[in-house]
C-alpha cells in the first residue's frame, strides 16, 4: 500500500527535465526583465530614477533648478514617511502604475498628480515645514497666513514650488536630464548600429 501511494505522488521521470527547463526559462526571463526595466533602481531614493522613463523629464528639470534640490529628493515629497512598510507599499503601487502606463504608451501629454499622491505631498509639506507653519514671528507679521492649512493644499498658495507651473511633456523640450545607460549588451548595441 505504501509503495503505491509513493509511486502515485512521485512525478514521472520524463516530466522532470521539461519542467525544470521551463521554470529556468521563466526565472531567467523574470530576472532579465527586472534588469532591463531597472526595477532595482526604484528601491533607492535617487531622483535620477524618476527619469528612467522620459515622461518625467520636465518634473526632473524643474526640480533640479529649484531650491528643493538642495534639501529634498522626489521621494522626500512624493512618498509617505510614516513607516517603512507604507513607504515601500506606496512606491510599489505608484511605480507599477507608472510602469504600466509607460509600457502601454498611454501617458498623457499633461501629467497630473492623483488624489492619493496629493495627500502624501500635503503631509510631507507639513512634515518638513512645521516650523514655518507654527512660527510665532510669522504669525505676528501675518496673523492669518496659514489659517486654512487644514482645508487647503499647500501648493494652492505656493504654486511655484518646486516644479513651477510646468506639467506638460513639451514645456521644457531641451531640458538637461540624466539619460539612463542602455541595458542592452554591447554586442547587441553594435548589431543595432549596423542595421
Amino acid at each position: 500500500m505504501k509503495k503505491k501511494l509513493i509511486d502515485f505522488v512521485k512525478p514521472p521521470d520524463k516530466w522532470i527535465a521539461p519542467v525544470l527547463i521551463s521554470v529556468g526559462v521563466f526565472i531567467g526571463l523574470g530576472i532579465y526583465v527586472f534588469y532591463i526595466a531597472r526595477a532595482y533602481s526604484y528601491l533607492s531614493d535617487d531622483p535620477k530614477t524618476c527619469v528612467n522613463c522620459h515622461i518625467m523629464a520636465p518634473q526632473y528639470a524643474t526640480w533640479s533648478h529649484s531650491a528643493h534640490r538642495e534639501v529634498a529628493t522626489c521621494s522626500d515629497c512624493h512618498i509617505p514617511h510614516d513607516n517603512i512598510f507604507n513607504k515601500y507599499l506606496f512606491k510599489a503601487k505608484d511605480g507599477m502604475r507608472h510602469a504600466t502606463v509607460f509600457t502601454m504608451r498611454a501617458e498623457p501629454q499633461v501629467i497630473f498628480i492623483k488624489d492619493e499622491g496629493k495627500q502624501v505631498v500635503q503631509e510631507n509639506c507639513i512634515r518638513c515645514h512645521t516650523h514655518l507653519i507654527s512660527d510665532d514671528k510669522l504669525k505676528a507679521f501675518k496673523p492669518n497666513v496659514h489659517r486654512n492649512i487644514d482645508d487647503r493644499l499647500c501648493w494652492n498658495c505656493h504654486r511655484e514650488t518646486p516644479h513651477g507651473r510646468v506639467n506638460s511633456l513639451s514645456s521644457v523640450p531641451n531640458a538637461r536630464v540624466p539619460i539612463p545607460e542602455s541595458p542592452l549588451p554591447d554586442w547587441l548595441q553594435k548589431h543595432e548600429q549596423q542595421d
